[in-house]
């Protein structure tokens, strides 16, 4: 017991001392920012003069950018590699119904490696400015015509600087002839509108199509259903994400962010007002009876109001068993002028009326039960029953809730192939945002999968290898984050420590026995063990009683062998007996100085 004190102990000062010397660590490295940036910049031209003459291995494999090439038919492929905007146009249209000071669409487009590359060279378009219109477009090879083949639009985003509200979603620009990309605005027509869009906590993945009414040839918008999937993360982790729209010739439709399929569907059921209006609709001329009677319940015409039923009884009456608590003062005031209080000289009586003192609690009613007039306190009425109803019953002439007929609808129409759409002959990038420094790049637009996959590969693929190489291990990322929270520190050993506490309280605290020795001492009962050591204590007192037994044999067979030694000596001692009186005669005869010998001198 005292060894498991002892390691919860152990473990609980070492978390705190791991807080505690980060903490210290921390206000260190806040003393030492500016010694440590300069000792960086002198390392970095060291490192940079001593280069060629010492190599040391890399930390992580370099990965080597090269500009993506398309590998089939494409109808657009931009990678911005080259550094300019050549074949795109920068719109000087205005909106319409808004200020000219920020109607026009001013806002700044430029191609820029992006902030934090891990592939030098690797260049893209990027919307610099913010709070300002943006708009820039370009010209597809050739006009995407809506018929056996699938359309796939692929292009990556990156957020470099988080995103408050504002959008990086693309448009397919219909082609009609009335199209100038000079003056692209948000009244350009359209046929898809693809790609993210943030604005507060909402986080929303596009995908919008234009569709044609045969009957009225107007066109309606059509929004694809939410993803299920959550979209936080691409809007928030600073990293270059790849969305895709894959959209089939059967009016199926995918959509996919860093080749996982987040949303999917059919144009004809999943698309938001539908497609195709109701077959029939309620008639706007048809009107309710008079005499349609929509009550479920009614009240009661035969109820009759009870003789005793007080509709005037009060729902509180004063209580009539209250008593007044002594020391009530009746004759003073709650609240009184106070007597400190002075008219401030700059009062003006003909502009503010005369001055009166503010009220304070009256002092003498702190020690008193209360002041001013008694009055009994309000109880509920038990005769409170208040106004009478009748009491609500089944309506016999309830005839449900009216709903007007239906009628055949006159706009009705079948399209049953959606995905021919209006042809689209140019893309474009129309926004506002209140984040600068969007990071757009590898726009393509083809009919087979496998192109645009080969393209993502090369563009997108080789950045997620890059950025792959450059982060930390599951080691470094453990201590990067405990560097954010230092509680992590206390996460992690204890992590380590309790399966080697565990190991020592299972292994090593076994409990102690207390020995017969300290059981007789005490009289204690001593508790029962198990079966194997009952078996050996067994084996051993069957040991022990044939022990006694052969003792028992060897003590019967000393004890008769006693018995015949003891006889033969009271035998012997007889034979003496009978011996004694001849010796002791002839010992006399020897004595006699007769018998005597001379003695030698």
């Amino acid at each position: 017991m005292e060894l498991k004190w002892l390691l919860c102990v152990t473990l609980l000062a070492l978390g705190i001392l791991t807080v505690q010397a980060h903490d210290m660590d921390e206000d260190n490295d806040a003393d030492d920012v500016v010694d440590i940036e300069d000792d960086l910049d002198d390392g970095i031209e060291e490192v940079e003069e001593s280069k060629s003459e010492t190599s040391s291995p890399p930390s992580a494999p370099k990965v080597t950018y090269r500009p993506p090439v398309p590998t089939g038919e494409v109808y657009f492929a931009e990678s911005f590699d080259k550094g300019t905007l050549d074949g795109w146009i920068l719109s000087r249209a205005k909106k319409d119904d808004t200020d000219d000071e920020i109607a026009k669409y001013d806002g700044k487009w430029e191609v820029q490696d992006m902030k934090e590359t891990k592939l030098p060279g690797d260049k893209g378009l990027v919307m610099v400015t913010r709070a300002k219109h943006h708009a820039i477009s370009s010209k597809l090879s050739k006009p995407f015509v809506f018929d056996t083949k699938p359309l796939i639009i692929q292009y990556e985003v990156n957020f470099q600087n988080g995103i408050e509200c504002g959008g990086a979603y693309v448009k397919l620009l219909s082609k009609t002839p009335e199209l100038n990309l000079d003056q692209f605005h948000d009244k350009t027509p359209y046929t898809i509108m693809f790609g993210p869009d943030k604005c507060g906590e909402d986080y929303k993945l596009h995908f919008i199509f234009r569709h044609k009414n045969p009957k009225t040839g107007k066109y309606e918008e059509k929004h694809a259903k939410r993803p299920d999937a959550d979209l936080k993360t691409y809007f928030t982790d600073k990293k270059t994400h790849l969305y895709t729209l894959v959209l089939n010739p059967d009016n199926t439709f995918e959509i996919l962010v860093d080749q996982t399929v987040v949303n999917s569907g059919n144009l004809l059921n999943d698309m938001s007002p539908p497609v195709n209006p109701p077959r029939e609709i309620e008639d706007p001329n048809d009107q309710k009876p008079e005499d349609w009677d929509e009550r479920p319940k009614i009240p009661d015409p035969d109820a009759v109001k009870p003789d005793d039923w007080d509709e005037d009884a009060p729902a509180k009456i004063a209580d009539e068993n209250a008593v007044k608590p002594e020391g009530w003062l009746d004759d003073e005031p709650e609240y009184i002028a106070d007597p400190d209080a002075e008219k401030p000289e700059d009062w003006d009586e003909d502009m503010d009326g005369e001055w009166e003192a503010p009220q304070i609690a009256n002092p003498k009613c702190e020690t008193a039960p209360g002041c001013g007039t008694w009055q009994r306190p309000m109880i509920d009425n038990p005769n409170y029953k208040g106004k009478w109803k009748p009491p609500m019953i089944d309506n016999v002439n309830y005839q449900g809730i009216w709903k007007p007929r239906k009628i055949p609808n006159p706009d009705f129409f079948e399209d049953l192939e959606p995905f021919k759409m209006t042809p689209v002959s140019a893309v474009g990038l129309e926004l506002w945002s209140m984040t600068s420094d969007i990071f757009f790049d590898n726009f393509i637009i083809c009919t087979e999968r496998a192109v645009a996959d080969d393209w993502a590969s090369d563009g997108w693929g080789l950045k997620k290898a890059a950025d792959g190489a450059a982060e930390p291990g599951v080691v470094g990322q453990m201590m990067a984050a405990a560097e954010e929270r230092p509680w992590l520190w206390v996460v992690y050993i204890l992590t380590v420590a309790l399966p080697v506490f565990l190991v020592v309280l299972f292994c090593c605290s076994g409990k102690k026995q207390p020995s017969a020795a300290e059981y007789k001492k005490t009289d204690a009962p001593q508790p029962d063990v198990v079966d194997d050591e009952k078996e050996e204590e067994k084996d051993k007192g069957e040991k022990e009683e044939e022990e006694e037994e052969e003792d028992a044999n060897e003590e019967k067979l000393g004890s008769d062998a006693d018995l015949g030694s003891a006889s033969q000596e009271e035998e012997e001692e007889e034979e003496e007996e009978d011996r004694k009186p001849a010796s002791e005669e002839e010992e006399t005869v020897n004595r006699s100085p007769r018998n005597r010998k001379p003695r030698k001198d």
